[in-house]
């Protein structure tokens, strides 16, 4: 009996904590009046605690009448957990008009959809509540025709779309918007830090050791003050290359990244930098003719020529070893390609290199303040300059090489260097031998790799792992596979057979370093493979840069690779989703989960 009483004492007092919801019609009581001004005002009283649905309230006039809503004024709401809501009690006028020729009282109906939750975790269903009133006719305006309400329809789910098209821009898009609305001095201080942003990427990394290898070049009596001078020229000659084309790309919609990219000028630019690194080693040493040198300047040596040699590197290097086409980029493009406004998309696109610029001034300053004296630490430094530069040789010839050629000379650039650095040496410090023989080790390891056939950087050795026996072997491939197309034609028969898909169209090149990047990280991501595999794939090889390709970059407004695009069942591409340039695998995911 006890244990009886103790259960039921306990059943009280559990219902009796529960918190007391309110019945519908005492959570909501919506009403409806016709006031002086012949309008409908829509009311939704609601119980304290009780809010409403924005999406789910809706007043709508009944056709058939020939009364019709000409306006319908809403409250103001708010943001509530993510979802707008009306917390407090919302009311409607709703503005009425006549068609032509209507005359007389005229009975109208309203309908009121609404939908509420209360705060303390309880969600009603929707409902619906009609009212009826009979309205003097002769006191409302005139309207449209019956026949013109179609197009006006029409008309406003066409402005509808626009205004949807115009707030949800795509990030290369919002960046040309800015500049079009923004004030000169907001869009080159905000390209400026674009710029510094985008000196933290690998686009301006192979720069570093060309800037580096330019002032330890200088040899004895350089000074900080020169150090920096050569370094401002090279990047003030850097950053003249990219607005130039940038400007010329946007007015003519042409990718001078690409046409730069061929394979003799890849061979040619490449060999520039192994003539550099044997300089640097001590073979010979790179200078104007001295009769040419002293028609320019009785003072200061090869100063200016000095000057001018750099200013052609930094010019050269910007289109052919650092060129990213990243959001801030793709957008002054788009800006100057829509408005033909060359001069403020420059000076943004001036603004974005000198920004880019800063940290390689800060290196080459670096370099002329710490350089040790001369001796045989000069001679060590130079050495080590020289290789980099030959590493930055073999990185520019692995657009246009296979991979395991790449292997093989990055493998001989480090046993090498590791030879030189001392790895056999007998007397020897203990950190510069156990650095050599680490790069001696893992240089072999790639030199044996790419006999094997491995074509990885990070695993060169992996072919050697016991194979898997064929049955249960399943081949997967490092990311999902693209269906190539080089030309509209091409395209548009690849898009036309995958109506009512999901389709993702990849622009890329074989000398694109980003899109090798976005290949191995982001597309090679076991969730991103997974979600992907729910779009129809395709690739815009855009490596040849013929007439038939520079036609396809140019409908789609793209400047040069990566481009990512996406398209609706309709087959018309999603501007606010497309992506310009790198996107890390975390992002990426979220962003197809989007679509």
């Amino acid at each position: 009996m006890k244990k009886l009483l103790l259960l039921l004492f306990s059943s009280i007092l559990l219902f009796g904590a529960q918190p007391k919801f309110l019945m519908p019609e005492e959570a909501f009581k919506p009403s409806a009046k016709l006031n002086d001004k012949m309008q409908i005002e829509v009311s939704v009283e609601v119980a304290k605690d009780i809010y409403l649905y924005v999406e789910a309230t809706k007043v709508s006039v009944k056709e058939g009448s020939g009364i019709n809503a000409k306006e319908i004024t809403s409250p103001k709401s708010v943001n509530h957990d993510g979802d707008m809501v009306y917390l407090e009690s919302p009311t409607f006028v709703v503005t009425l008009s006549k068609d032509a020729g209507v005359t007389g009282l005229k009975n109208v109906e309203i309908e009121l959809s609404y939908q509420g939750c209360s705060e303390q975790g309880l969600c009603y269903e929707p409902y619906t509540k009609s009212f009826k009133f009979e309205i003097d006719s002769s006191k409302l305006e005139g309207g449209a025709k019956k026949e013109d309400l179609k197009d006006i329809k029409k008309e406003i789910v066409a402005e509808k779309k626009a205004e949807a098209e115009a707030v949800e821009l795509s990030e290369s898009d919002s960046i040309a918007d800015t500049i079009k609305h923004g004030s000169v001095a907001l869009v080159i201080l905000t390209f400026l830090g674009f710029g510094l942003l985008l000196a933290l990427t690998p686009c301006v990394f192979p720069m570093i050791p060309i800037i580096s290898g330019i002032i330890i070049s200088q040899g004895e009596g350089l000074t900080t003050k020169r150090a920096f001078m050569l370094s401002l020229v090279y990047v003030l000659a850097m950053a003249i290359a990219y607005t130039i084309a940038g400007v010329l790309a946007g007015l003519f919609g042409s990718n001078l990244q690409a046409a730069l990219q061929t394979p003799w000028v890849i061979y040619s630019f490449s060999g520039v930098f192994v003539a550099l690194a044997l300089s640097m080693f001590g073979f010979y040493e790179l200078k104007l003719p001295d009769s040419f040198v002293a028609k320019i300047s009785s003072n200061h040596h090869s100063s200016r020529g000095g000057y001018m040699g750099v200013a052609i590197m930094g010019f050269l290097s910007a289109l052919i070893v650092g060129p990213c086409v990243a959001a801030p980029l793709a957008g002054a493009l788009v800006y100057i390609g829509q408005t033909g406004d060359a001069l403020l998309g420059g000076m943004a696109l001036f603004a974005m290199s000198i920004g880019m610029g800063l940290p390689l001034i800060l290196v080459g300053v670096s370099a002329g303040k710490f350089m040790p004296r001369p001796g045989a630490w000069m001679t060590m430094i130079s050495a080590i300059f020289g290789v980099m530069m030959l590493g930055v040789a073999i990185w520019m010839v692995e657009r246009v090489v296979d991979g395991y050629v790449i292997m093989l000379l990055y493998a001989m650039l480090g046993i090498g260097f590791a030879t030189y650095f001392g790895a056999f040496g007998k007397d020897v410090h203990v950190f510069r031998k156990g650095a050599a023989t680490i790069i001696l080790i893992y240089s072999t390891s790639l030199f044996i790799g790419a006999l094997g056939g491995s074509n990885s950087m990070t695993k060169p050795l992996e072919f050697l792992k016991p194979q898997v026996s064929a049955p249960l072997a399943v081949e997967k491939s490092s990311h999902p596979e693209f269906k190539k197309v080089t030309s509209i034609k091409e395209l548009d028969e690849v898009l036309a057979l995958n109506k009512g898909k999901k389709i993702m169209l990849d622009f890329s090149a074989e000398w694109c370093a980003v899109c090798k990047e976005l290949d191995k990280k982001t597309f090679s991501d076991e969730a991103v493979k997974a979600k992907m595999s729910e779009f129809v794939l395709i690739q815009a090889d855009i490596t040849q840069n013929n007439q038939e390709q520079k036609e396809l970059s140019k409908k789609y407004g793209v400047f040069g690779p990566p481009v990512l695009i996406f398209f609706d069942n309709e087959l018309n591409v999603i501007k606010s989703k497309t992506i310009v340039g790198f996107i890390e695998p975390d992002k990426f995911l979220e962003h197809l989960s989007s679509i």
